[in-house]
């Protein structure tokens, strides 16, 4: 029986997000930029799902736009930002995704300013730091809500209250891929300018996103074609994925908080068991921590050895950000909060979703204890 636990890599679409893509696929496969019945069938999809997301965002549907994921939500709202502006400095923390990395690395070769706020133990942000950067020069500052390998959930509307007070002309981009679906994600109390959502990460299909953008909030395009979802993003809308984005945004907000609560109790009950049956462990995840992501250190195994073994057993794991896992460097993530090296190469994700089972829970921890215990008398050899 297969176990998977690596849901903030991607998730297993629901059977009717399934349903609809097929459907629209098969049926409303019109242009929705055509003026026949099949080119408006076609529209009305996406104008549907827009109503959908925006209500669960408490945004309106003229600020939803499409893209092809959380890597071109990332880029559009931090290139859209910087592109034609006249300051050059942007703030963001040095726990984000690669997709926030490298494209601040990006514009640091192009001369771009780029400072990154300290962060504690928990991997949560200085708030008094964060005020001290702000200058008048600041343009953007871009942080993500939850973070994707340990789950601390950052003070973004404290933050932005404090970049409106210092520099109003600044903006804030939330990355909330692993937040979307799984807290509350009300861009008026976030106070977000710029939010990124991806539609794998809530049961939905993969390559289809949203970038919200506030009214008013003034990007530039870093695609160019036939002037589609206002010359923003270009290019025949993916009608089908925005379609099962939709159904997939509409079910995970039905029983939101129901859902978080019961990931929650599971994310403690595998804390509690790989604590109680297994030494030399270290919990990377804080308690105040996003419901469905528990980050632990297994001291004197590699993570890819465990990883490997779990999934002898069906029981499929991460060793940290799926979209950097095959680097071979530390996790940038965990060296930035302080854990000691020899535990960062030990380091595994486990992340849940609706889902999730107490078996599952169950299973994994005693397929953990007698891994982790035979992978250690090996070593010890």
């Amino acid at each position: 029986m297969e176990r998977y636990l690596d849901n903030s890599a991607t998730t297993r679409p629901y059977p009717e997000v399934v349903q609809k893509v097929a459907e629209v696929m098969q049926s409303q496969y019109g242009n929705p930029s055509s003026l026949h019945r099949l080119g408006i069938a076609a529209e009305k999809e996406i104008k549907e799902a827009k109503e959908v997301i925006a209500q669960t965002l408490k945004a309106s549907a003229g600020e939803i736009y499409f893209t092809s994921g959380g890597t071109e939500s990332n880029n559009l709202a931090i290139m859209g930002a910087c592109l034609g502006s006249r300051g050059r400095h942007i703030i963001s923390t040095p726990l984000e995704h690669p997709a926030t990395m490298n494209t601040l690395a990006a514009l640091r070769e192009q001369g771009w300013r780029v400072d990154f706020i300290p962060v504690d133990r928990d991997g949560v942000v200085s708030l008094p730091a964060f005020e001290d950067m702000i200058g008048p020069d600041t343009v953007l500052v871009t942080a993500m809500l939850v973070n994707n390998e340990i789950g601390s959930v950052e003070p973004i509307s404290q933050m932005a209250k404090i970049l409106k007070r210092k520099n109003p002309k600044a903006y804030l981009h939330v990355d909330a891929v692993q937040g979307y679906g799984k807290i509350p994600c009300d861009v008026r109390e976030l106070g977000a300018d710029l939010l990124s959502i991806s539609g794998h990460k809530i049961h939905g299909p993969k390559g289809v996103g949203v970038l919200y953008i506030k009214k008013g909030v003034r990007l530039s395009p870093i695609l160019y074609g036939g002037g589609q979802q206002n010359n923003l993003r270009p290019g025949t809308e993916n009608v089908p994925g925005i379609a099962g984005l939709g159904v997939a945004a509409k079910r995970c907000h039905q029983h939101l908080l129901e859902n978080a609560k019961r990931m929650q109790e599971l994310r403690k009950k595998l804390e509690q068991g790989i604590c109680d049956r297994i030494d030399r462990v270290e919990v990377n995840t804080p308690q105040q921590a996003a419901p469905h992501i528990l980050n632990v250190s297994f001291g004197g195994v590699r993570s890819e050895v465990v990883l490997h073994s779990l999934e002898n057993e069906g029981i499929y794991v991460s060793s940290g950000s799926a979209c950097s896992s095959h680097k071979k460097e530390p996790s940038y993530v965990l060296t930035a909060i302080g854990v000691d090296r020899a535990m960062i190469d030990g380091s595994i994700r486990f992340s849940l979703s609706e889902f999730t089972t107490a078996e599952d829970i169950d299973a994994t921890v005693n397929a953990l204890q007698t891994i982790v215990q035979r992978i250690r008398k090996l070593n010890l050899r």
